[in-house]
């Protein structure tokens, strides 16, 4: 995914440019509040017969039968392999450079999948066509704007069958993960199967081990990151769901001053010291430096947190299932835990 260039791009763009390079996207909570409360979500239809589904722009979808053949953006495809829903296409980061599969693709086989696009603005009209879809489902970062869904040819695309789209910003991680839990088993996931059950308690377990790592150290301040060759970014931490509920939980972020689009702050190699920071969550998508590049930047290597040994991954566009989710809090309560203040 390339990296953020420029400030005159479109506001949906930049969300694209490196996700806002990861740093969370979103806009002021809107029709929906911070605990991602919603009203009654269309639950479980039977596995034959009518089937409808109410998504988050307010828009009912309806088939005769449940969907089988779905094309989705593919972290929301894996979001739902992890409930037992498959895909058979998918659009969005999917496949490597070296032909391995995306960190948004899960645990799907990306060899049985057809990949409709891998990068933003590339979705094969023709292929989808051919596929005939019976569903779309992708996230939604600002309202009616559908995630890696080109609008050159959106029109075309959502002319061929019904489509889903979901929150991953404006609602918290809890609210995403029961959008997503809500479609799978719309789809026909059984939801008290022991593999959805256990991961939604080893979630809970996780995120009370965040709030009490966090009470445990009030004093320790996380950055949120992401790095392109010539800027440095740095998010706000409500604009984007993740880190919108581990700032419930307790987490002390650091506060940028964003620019005008007001997802994060730009910062030059040079500055990129100017806020303090005891652990940095680093932007961990295709595309963004990792902390091996990174190190060719002195101001990288002398930032406290770096020096200390405090840089963990961020899981910038998370799979929402509990699955993919637990582990992302378990590993932020460890490095808070194990974490020292070093700003």
């Amino acid at each position: 995914m390339p990296n953020a260039r420029a400030s005159h791009l479109t506001r949906r763009g930049l969300l694209s440019a490196g996700g806002a390079l990861g740093l969370g996207v979103a806009l002021a909570a809107c029709g929906q509040d911070s605990k991602g409360e919603k009203g009654d979500s269309d639950k479980a239809a039977a596995k034959s017969g009518p089937w409808s589904f109410t998504d988050d722009r307010g828009k009912k979808s309806e088939s005769k039968a449940v969907p089988k053949k779905i094309v989705a953006f593919t972290g929301t495809a894996a979001a739902l392999f992890d409930y037992g829903v498959e895909v058979t296409g998918v659009f969005g980061p999917t496949k490597t450079a070296d032909g391995k599969a995306d960190v948004q693709a899960g645990d799907m086989d990306i060899s049985k999948l057809e990949i409709l696009g891998n990068v933003w603005g590339e979705f094969n009209v023709e292929k989808y066509a051919a596929l005939a879809p019976e569903l779309l489902v992708t996230d939604m970062w600002e309202k009616d704007a559908l995630w890696y869904v080109p609008d050159q040819s959106k029109d075309k695309i959502l002319k061929l069958a019904p489509s889903v789209a979901l929150w991953a910003a404006q609602i918290n991680m809890p609210g995403a993960l029961q959008r997503r839990a809500d479609l799978a088993e719309s789809l026909g996931a059984d939801m008290k199967a022991a593999k959805v059950t256990d991961a939604k308690a080893r979630f809970e377990k996780a995120a009370e081990r965040l709030r009490q790592a966090a009470k445990a150290k009030p004093n320790l301040k996380v950055l949120i990151g992401s790095g392109s060759q010539e800027l440095f970014y740095v998010s706000v931490p409500k604009m984007s769901a993740d880190t919108l509920y581990f700032q419930e939980l307790g987490v002390k972020f650091v506060e940028p001053k964003p620019n005008a689009q007001g997802f994060f702050e730009e910062l030059s190699w040079e500055n990129a010291g100017k806020y303090g920071a005891d652990i940095i969550m680093l932007d961990n998508r295709t595309g963004t430096l990792q902390p091996d590049t990174l190190k060719a930047k002195p101001t990288w290597a002398g930032l406290p947190a770096v020096k200390a040994g405090q840089v963990v991954p961020r899981v910038t566009e998370p799979i929402y299932s509990y699955a993919k989710c637990a582990p992302i809090l378990e590993d932020l309560a460890k490095a808070i835990e194990n974490a020292k203040k070093v700003s």
